[in-house]
């Protein structure tokens, strides 16, 4: 129950923080706040089978007044973990040098962030460990709470599927891994879909997952999206940035 009651209260405390941004950011157009690259755990905290560290990204760490408070909300959430930002241009770098010719130059067809950061997390999260947040979510509970000391892997589910805005996972999670190689392969063979959704998002990880017996976690217990913002503090430097407004024949190089 513990979860919920954060969920509810997070969801009414992001009303007065969304009225108080728009208020902030008509007097104020041009402040913005920002997300560190990196910052160090205030303590070690239990130890866990998943690497801690939390990974998020977006198109600029300069953000809006309530983008802002739902990272400090995530990082009083996690005192006992890493944090790291990776920038655009940061992922292309990361995964230039770490993954095969095929990975990377599939990558470098990409042309949405959107596509590129769902490509991204689950090329990192197999590589190195931890934990992707979409840069609007924020968890309900202390995240070393959420996660059990041998987890090898948690996955969020809603009332219909698994999404991919928060995954958890141990390096060398052979899902992610699958999950990878069908978005190399959609890309190599233009599989665009109905769009991002399909070409890289959560509908390449729900046919990685297929049968198999994974540990999830619904997500109004564990991560929710949008209480302390929306599309319009998050996109207010780039109007129209997000993914739902990309045209699906976009979203390759030709």
């Amino acid at each position: 129950m513990a979860p919920i009651i954060i969920n509810r209260l997070a969801k009414l405390l992001g009303v007065l923080i969304k009225m108080l941004g728009y208020m902030f950011h008509f007097f104020f157009k041009t402040k913005r706040f920002i997300i560190p690259e990196h910052a160090k755990p205030l303590w070690k905290g239990k130890e866990l089978r998943i690497p801690k560290i939390i990974w998020q990204t977006n198109y600029t760490n300069r953000v809006t007044l309530p983008v802002y408070i739902n990272y400090l909300f995530n990082r009083f959430m996690s005192l006992d973990w890493e944090y790291r930002y990776v920038s655009t241009e940061a992922r292309q770098e990361f995964i230039k040098a770490n993954a095969t010719q095929r990975v990377s130059s599939a990558f470098e067809q990409l042309t949405d962030g959107a596509s590129q950061a769902d490509f991204w997390r689950l090329f990192t999260l197999n590589n190195s460990g931890g934990v992707y947040m979409d840069i609007d979510a924020h968890v309900v509970w202390p995240l070393s709470a959420l996660i059990k000391p041998d987890d090898e892997a948690v996955y969020l589910k809603n009332k219909e599927h698994y999404t991919n805005y928060f995954i958890a996972s141990d390096k060398h999670n052979v899902i992610l891994e699958n999950a990878l190689n069908l978005i190399v392969e959609n890309i190599e063979n233009k599989n665009i879909g109905r769009g991002v959704y399909d070409l890289t998002g959560p509908s390449v990880l729900n046919t990685a997952i297929g049968e198999s017996s994974v540990h999830s976690r619904l997500h109004k217990y564990t991560c929710i999206q949008g209480s302390f913002t929306n599309e319009y503090f998050q996109y207010m430097d780039k109007p129209r940035g997000k993914w739902t407004h990309m045209d699906k024949n976009d979203l390759l190089k030709s």
